[in-house]
């Protein structure tokens, strides 16, 4: 990898997990410069192996597949860490980051999370407590706040249309499919809930971050109130928990039930008083062409649209043609025949090349990413208020002390 006279090295990344979102993030490094997927930990010797060999293949290596954790953390070829295991494990893996770099074992020096950054509030703030003592920099991976059609619209938004009628007060935000790929997803306690826990994470956060004013701090911003609600609409009835028993070992959903419909109104406040609002919906019984990503906008005389379904490509297949899951099409599709979108480049569309780029550039050069695990915090309590919201029948006013220890009610229905 060529360098530019005095510019840094480039930043040696082992990963942490190795499910579905790490070959996702595999997948975006083949667009990002200067960086290179040096080692991979993860317990299931065979996924690690299989996922250090794609990076290989990929030429995004040399990367090397690691036994243990502190295997992969005394690794002096390791300059950061991308934390992509299950949520229960998250936690665990910080306090062993932070035991070998605080010791001096390790040469880790910044490390970039997942969503959400914890199961609960509590947890997200042990999170960044962890990264901060051990000096570590920071970033919360909020792939949606990186999406292309989310910056492009975001920038022409506040350019040319908020100086001429005022800034926007409205934004809405929705993410369905039709569910979870892992079983660990589905529960409760595993997880930290259902899908309010899963994607609200992402909803309430593009959604904030599209009120932002450009360039300026998320905490200029207020969040006063939420209001949340959830649905057990479609995987708790008989037929569908059955097929999840079966496709899913420890996947209990008429005992051990989790939501797969919520919906939030959050209420903020900007720095002049001016009241606004996010809202937003997600979904695990969406039955359509796949993964189903909603934006919207809105301000006085303006208004910015997106949806990751209408793309500008499609194909059309008759039922003469037969095959295998479609996913080769669009992540979470249903069908294999018909008329289907085709999302020409998943990890640039839903944000995942973008977040890479700019947690890398920040990483190397030392600068604070726009998403650290302050906003992961953040973000966790406007969810935990959702989840408290939803289980009250009552709007939660913020800030509420009572979240510091709150724990969702479907992550308290498993032993």
């Amino acid at each position: 990898m060529a360098q530019t006279s005095g510019a840094p090295p480039p930043l040696r990344i082992g990963f942490v997990g190795s499910g579905f979102i790490a070959r996702f993030h595999v997948k975006s490094f083949q667009s990002v410069r200067h960086a290179q997927i040096a080692g991979v930990f993860s317990p299931t010797a065979a996924n690690r192996t299989a996922l250090a060999l794609a990076v290989n293949e990929a030429e995004l290596g040399p990367c090397r597949a690691h036994e243990t954790l502190d295997g992969l953390l005394d690794d002096p070829e390791i300059d950061a860490i991308w934390l992509l295991a299950p949520n229960d494990q998250r936690l665990e893996v910080m306090r062993a980051i932070h035991a070998a770099v605080t010791s001096g074992r390790s040469k880790v020096r910044a490390i970039a999370c997942e969503k959400p950054l914890g199961r609960t509030l509590a947890e997200a703030r042990e999170v960044l407590r962890l990264a901060e003592d051990a000096g570590l920099a920071h970033g919360y991976l909020e792939n949606q706040v990186f999406s292309t059609a989310v910056e492009r619209g975001k920038e022409i938004i506040w350019r040319r249309a908020v100086p001429a009628s005022g800034r926007p007060y409205l934004a809405r935000a929705a993410e369905e499919h039709s569910g979870p790929h892992e079983p660990w997803f589905w529960q409760g306690a595993r997880q930290g809930g259902g899908v309010m826990s899963d994607m609200m994470c992402h909803s309430v956060e593009v959604g904030r971050f599209l009120l932002t004013a450009p360039d300026a701090a998320r905490d200029t911003l207020t969040v006063k109130a939420v209001n949340g609600s959830v649905g057990y609409l479609k995987w708790t009835q008989d037929k569908y928990a059955k097929s999840l028993a079966r496709d899913f070992k420890g996947v209990e959903m008429q005992a051990h039930p989790v939501e797969d419909f919520a919906r939030a109104t959050i209420t903020l406040e900007d720095e002049a008083g001016q009241e606004l609002i996010v809202e937003a919906s997600t979904s695990w019984s969406y039955v359509g062409p796949g993964l189903r990503i909603d934006l919207a906008l809105l301000g006085p005389e303006y208004a910015m649209e997106f949806s990751s379904l209408n793309p500008s490509l499609k194909v059309f297949l008759s039922r003469a043609i037969t095959g295998g899951q479609g996913e080769d099409l669009v992540e979470k599709q249903n069908a294999e025949q018909g008329q289907m979108p085709i999302v020409e480049d998943e990890a640039g569309a839903y944000g995942y090349i973008g977040e890479n780029r700019h947690m890398v550039d920040c990483f190397r050069h030392g600068k604070t990413p726009i998403e650290t695990f302050e906003d992961g915090v953040e973000v966790t309590r406007m969810v935990m208020a959702l989840y408290k919201s939803a289980e009250t029948g009552q709007t939660v006013r913020l800030p509420d002390e009572t979240l510091e220890t709150y724990v969702p009610l479907p992550a308290r229905t498993e032993g």
